[in-house]
């Protein structure tokens, strides 16, 4: 910090004192905020304090008269969050010497002694200019520029030249870009569940983007400007900074709460925060849901207001792309290839018209949104939408063709909601706007999981997306009316959040939708049957033995036939895609397909065994090994030891993949342990060879648990002579780059740690658990019940996932003697449901029962 020309004790001195008044101020404006909570008081009280402090220190550091020190972005408008970064540009009329760049680190260091997030730039104005004309970023930072000292003629000059350069149309284009770019990495919705109340569409970045090309046009520089200027209504304007309160309110809370520049909305805070603002939980809700459900709101008028502002910015800004209107029909024409509204009473003189504007939108491929003046008279509009209107046969048909149209149906069925038209449309859609789902796995509102579904749906049917879907797409493509997919996942969970069986209550409104719709009988018993059972084959998929051929028989006799199989099967695909990044992976996907490939086979015909593919699975390992230069019959002595169920239970490729590996050693007196990566599944198969012993499952679950895999699927199978032959499935994102190292290391391990037959079982360490746990934890569910055949057990649990809680499960069986014959593993986010075969340790008596079942529950306790 020292420099010649500085005296150190006085800098010292100089920024002891100025960090302990900025402290003290601080405080005092945290504690009046708190006590009168007014933004703009607060904003710039922040500022204000940091101005002070900012020039105090360089006074003290005596910077050169021709050097000018100028607040940039959000400091530079005067306005400052609690925690936020304090952005400074040191201007100066040529490049800086070795002596001044050493007092300008000086000055920096000595403003982050004084507890300031300091972010800064040292430029000539020439520097500023090229910079700014090269990157966005650094342009819109320089609009805000204020003057904080020095040099006030080179700033005047700097600012001057700024502004002359400034392409106000390149400035428009670009904001307009980055907000694209943005919404992308948000996922284009405001509707997450822990959304980010800066940068996600609907927040303040949106606010402030407005603000800039506003300023940048000379538009105005505030909303009631705008409103002067009829860019915005008087109330729109009143609507703008309502919100832009709002959100500030929340962001200066969270940085107070937080301690930091914290701006997302986490679960960790959305409770604390709903105090804070003085939300109080009831019997119906939390406190968090209630403030979250206030933010979606206001997130979702910014994105309303946002689009008719920029609309209204481009005619100001282009005005020679305003040419003259084309007439669509007598209530619609098109504006600068927007949807336009010929007259301001189109849809009060025409309320079919408030379904036709999505229509056009649709049929018309040069349309690429609505006018502001119709989005405008839309919201305004949106409660003619009434039950007249819905009785009206004329508007159920065009509800109906919306759905059927070729282009569109996402972008339009989203639009709708956007402004209200959907949840008038459909009354029960409104009761699940913002509502928020605390089940670990959803990570969106439930009317955006939905939209998710839908558009899941939608792209099965799009050539650009069949690289990904080639199976959906081949299904999809050959289903006749597949538009009633659309409305099956309108209405899959249209009733989350009633209270009772969401599927039994959607299935309700979805007969009514389909019976005021007139579709026909057979359309309509699909979507109904669909909506009941949206869940089925997600939960026989992910729980149940799907190589046993009861199971899948029942499952074939619940869908009937094969038209619903396939609508099935692409609805169920598109739920758990439409659920949360993290649910879906591959391994989930081939489940799916196994059963619904077995299932088809036996609709048409087919045995169960053929339906399994039992009768040529064991020909189809034989060609394998064939393939492989293996000569025949050299599989015999392994394969007597193999009983009916281990060849249901694997597919042909892994038989093959086993009789390889065993052939010439199944009565090895060492461990044989082999791993591979299996591309499409992206993790790892282990298969484990070894004496039989009572205690391996938790040995092994314990091993894998401490290697930080989690068990996706595991096969348990014993061989007439003693020895278990397990299979499983492992996966961990962490390892995704490296899988073919951790298969040797596995190897390795693993077949070390079983040599020792008296080593103890490793217990996997404890490790932390997920902020969703903590905040919404699952109450744990066990449940042991006899198979139809009576010689099995099948247990089901459910509870929030942590490190270890397989091992815990296993060592509880083992420590009751209970054999394990298969794990069907289904992580679903932060929650666990987890289906087990069980025989032994005496479960046929119902005491013994009971006590595996409490000793199992103690054990998902968190």
């Amino acid at each position: 910090m020292d420099h010649p020309d500085i005296a150190p004790e006085r800098l010292r001195r100089a920024v002891a004192d100025t960090r302990a008044r900025l402290s003290a101020e601080s405080a005092a404006l945290r504690a009046a905020y708190e006590a009168h909570p007014r933004t703009a008081v607060m904003l710039k009280g922040r500022a204000r304090l940091v101005d002070e402090a900012i020039l105090q220190l360089w006074r003290i550091c005596a910077m050169p008269e021709e050097a000018a020190l100028v607040a940039v972005g959000g400091y530079g408008r005067g306005e400052l969050f609690p925690c936020s970064d304090v952005d400074l540009l040191v201007l100066l009329p040529s490049p800086a010497d070795e002596a001044l760049q050493a007092r300008l680190s000086t000055l920096v260091g000595a403003l982050w002694d004084v507890g300031l997030e300091i972010g800064h730039s040292v430029r000539t104005p020439d520097e500023c200019l090229e910079a700014a004309a090269q990157d966005v970023t650094v342009q819109t930072n320089l609009l805000e520029a204020r003057l904080l000292t020095g040099n006030a003629a080179l700033y005047e000059d700097f600012s001057t030249r700024y502004h002359e350069q400034l392409d106000v149309r390149a400035f428009y284009k670009a904001k307009q870009l980055e907000q694209e770019q943005r919404y992308a990495r948000y996922n284009d919705t405001p509707y997450s569940l822990e959304p980010n109340c800066k940068e996600s569409p609907g927040g303040l970045r949106d606010l402030q983007m407005l603000g800039w090309i506003a300023r940048a046009a000379g538009l105005g520089r505030n909303w009631r400007e705008l409103a002067r200027r009829r860019l915005l209504t008087g109330e729109e304007a009143s609507e703008l900074r309502s919100v832009e309160r709002f959100l500030q309110h929340l962001r200066i809370r969270l940085h107070y709460l937080t301690g930091r520049a914290e701006d997302r909305l986490l679960f960790d805070h959305q409770e604390k925060l709903a105090r804070i603002v003085g939300i109080e939980p009831t019997a119906a809700r939390r406190a968090s849901e209630a403030l979250m459900q206030r933010y979606y709101l206001n997130a979702k008028k910014v994105t309303q207001l946002n689009t008719i502002l920029l609309q209204n910015y481009g005619t100001e800004i282009f005005p020679d792309r305003n040419g003259p209107a084309i007439v669509i029909n007598p209530r619609f024409q098109a504006v600068r290839e927007l949807l336009d509204i010929r007259h301001d009473q189109v849809f009060e003189q025409h309320p079919s018209a408030l379904l036709e504007c999505f229509l056009l939108l649709q049929q018309r491929s040069e349309l690429k949104g609505m006018s502001a003046r119709t989005l405008r008279a839309l919201w305004l509009a949106r409660k003619r939408i009434n039950a007249a209107f819905r009785a009206n046969p004329a508007n159920r048909a065009l509800f109906l063709e919306i759905l059927q149209q070729r282009r569109g149906i996402v972008h339009e069925i989203r639009r709708m909601n956007q402004y209200g038209i959907l949840g008038h449309y459909l009354p029960a859609w409104r009761r699940i706007v913002g509502q928020m789902q605390h089940d670990l796995f959803h990570v969106y509102t439930v009317d955006q999981h939905i939209l998710m579904v839908l558009r899941n749906v939608r792209r099965f049917t799009m050539g650009e997306h069949a690289h990904e879907y080639p199976l959906m797409t081949r299904l999809i493509l050959g289903f006749e009316r597949h538009w009633l997919l659309y409305v099956a996942a309108l209405f899959h969970d249209i009733a989350k959040g009633r209270g009772g069986d969401h599927s039994k209550l959607g299935m309700e409104d979805a007969r009514e939708f389909c019976e005021q719709h007139e579709l026909a009988p057979q359309d309509a018993d699909l979507v109904v049957w669909l909506v009941e059972h949206h869940l089925t084959m997600s939960q026989v998929a992910q729980k149940e033995d799907t190589s046993d051929p009861e199971v899948v028989r029942r499952f074939a006799a619940t869908v009937g036939d094969e038209r619903r199989l396939v609508a099935l099967y692409l609805l169920t695909h598109a739920d758990i895609r439409g659920t949360s990044p993290k649910v879906w992976n591959g391994w989930k996907g081939k489940l799916l397909e196994d059963l619904f490939f077995a299932t088809q086979r036996l609709l048409r015909g087919a045995t169960p065994q053929q339906a399994l593919g039992l009768d040529d699975r064991q020909e189809d390992a034989r060609r394998l090994l064939r393939f492989h230069g293996l000569r025949p019959g050299i599989e015999d002595a392994l394969w007597e030891q193999l009983d009916a169920v281990y060849f249901m239970r694997h597919s042909a490729e892994e038989i093959a993949w086993h009789t390889r590996l065993l052939y010439y050693r199944s009565d090895s007196a060492e461990p044989v342990v082999k791993a591979r990566v299996v591309e499409d599944e992206d993790g790892v198969q282990v298969m484990v060879f070894t004496h039989d012993k009572a205690d391996l499952f938790a040995r092994l679950t314990g091993f894998f648990g401490r290697m930080g895999f989690s068990i996706l699927d595991a096969k348990v199978h014993t061989t007439r002579h003693g020895y278990a032959l397990d299979s499983f499935m492992l996966q961990d994102s962490g390892h995704a780059a490296s899988y073919r190292d951790i298969v040797v290391l596995i190897e390795h391990e693993l077949s070390a740690h079983l040599a020792r037959a008296d080593a103890p079982i490793q217990r996997p360490a404890d490790g932390r658990l997920s902020r969703q746990v903590k905040h919404f934890p699952v109450t744990p569910q066990v449940s042991i019940r006899a198979d139809d055949a009576g010689r099995h057990y099948i247990l089901s649990l459910t509870a929030a996932d942590r490190p270890g809680l397989l091992y815990g499960v296993a060592e509880v069986l083992a420590r009751h003697g209970i054999d394990v014959h298969t794990a069907k593993i289904a992580t679903l986010g932060e929650r666990v449901e987890d289906t087990f075969l069980l025989t032994g340790g005496g479960l046929s008596q119902d005491s013994r029962l009971l006590q595996v079942e409490r000793e199992l529950l103690d054990r998902l306790q968190l």
